[in-house]
């Protein structure tokens, strides 16, 4: 994702210049510099950290160092792009937040579905009262794969995956809060690694204190593609967001009838990926906020450490709020 990333924002994000990549592991840096037309490759984070020549970085290590990245960043005087999750406890998240803040940089997460066509139209239409007040919402991210389980950190799929449902749903749900959490979830794809705690299959149930009800799904395995889309049922309406394919191409033939469907998130939402960061850039420039905040991972990262804790004691999780 860091390659992707910087790919963009070297080739297809306007107003914005790719000057330096970073990567620990050793040779990297050097490599995707040279791919992308570069000079400057780090070994070391810290190192990017001090170059003055650096206005912004986008953070895409390990979820789990997100945090300390984005701290480290901000007081370094440098605006954060940070892939989700931003943080993995609420702590975390609060510490990073007032990072940004009291260094008075500009700080996005990525949840790029805000910026995929069909999910930014629906949710202005929630927001608009367009669909009326939300009553049923859902949302759905079946990644396309489980090719090796064994490097999965825990909770993973409520941590990095599930993450982009909850902020969605919250956007889904605008105006209302969630009050109820109960979360199911097993290894369904791979159940021999299921003793390593591995879980790849969950379905969660979230109620609003307006009474709305949300699910979110979510697999490691769709064997025909990667797969994301949400729907809204509302008092006036229903908006659906999200599709499988690939292309525009439907194939009508004696095997019957087929569609191309995408193997990579970074292929089905290649343009909500340019987007997030021209906005980034854009919210740079300008000094507005951006659509992904600070505050938005910490609202989906509550959800998420919910659903651990609802998986944990088989029970409903009712959420404190802020």
């Amino acid at each position: 994702m860091g390659s992707f990333h910087a790919e963009n924002l070297a080739y297809r994000v306007p107003g914005a210049r790719l000057s330096a990549v970073a990567d620990p592991q050793p040779g990297a840096a050097e490599t995707l510099a040279q791919r992308l037309g570069i000079t400057k490759a780090y070994g070391d984070l810290h190192a990017l950290l001090h170059d003055p020549d650096i206005d912004a970085v986008a953070i895409a290590a390990p979820a789990r160092t997100h945090a300390e990245w984005v701290i480290a960043a901000a007081q370094a005087g440098k605006h954060v792009f940070c892939e989700k999750p931003m943080a993995v406890t609420l702590d975390e998240a609060d510490r990073a937040i007032a990072a940004a803040n009291q260094a008075g940089v500009v700080l996005q997460v990525g949840f790029n579905r805000r910026f995929d066509s069909g999910f930014a139209a629906a949710i202005a239409a929630v927001k608009s009262g367009e669909n009326g007040t939300t009553q049923l919402s859902r949302s759905i991210t079946r990644d396309p794969a489980l090719r090796d389980p064994a490097p999965i950190p825990q909770w993973t799929i409520f941590l990095e995956t599930l993450i982009h449902d909850f902020d969605t749903l919250l956007h889904f749900n605008h105006g209302a809060k969630p009050v109820e959490v109960y979360a199911l979830a097993d290894a369904l794809v791979r159940p021999d690694f299921k003793q390593q705690g591995l879980l790849d299959t969950s379905v969660v149930t979230l109620r609003f204190d307006n009474g709305a009800i949300a699910t979110a799904e979510a697999s490691f395995q769709a064997v025909y593609g990667y797969d994301v889309r949400g729907e809204v049922f509302g008092s006036k309406g229903m908006l659906q967001a999200g599709h499988i394919n690939a292309t525009h191409c439907v194939r009508y033939h004696q095997g019957g009838i087929a569609i191309d469907t995408s193997r990579l998130d970074s292929d089905l939402l290649r343009d909500a990926y340019v987007a997030e960061m021209t906005e980034f850039a854009h919210c740079i420039r300008s000094g507005e906020t951006p659509r992904a905040t600070g505050e938005d991972a910490r609202n989906a990262l509550e959800i998420a450490l919910a659903c651990i804790e609802s998986v944990r004691q088989n029970r409903p999780i009712a959420l404190g709020g802020r």
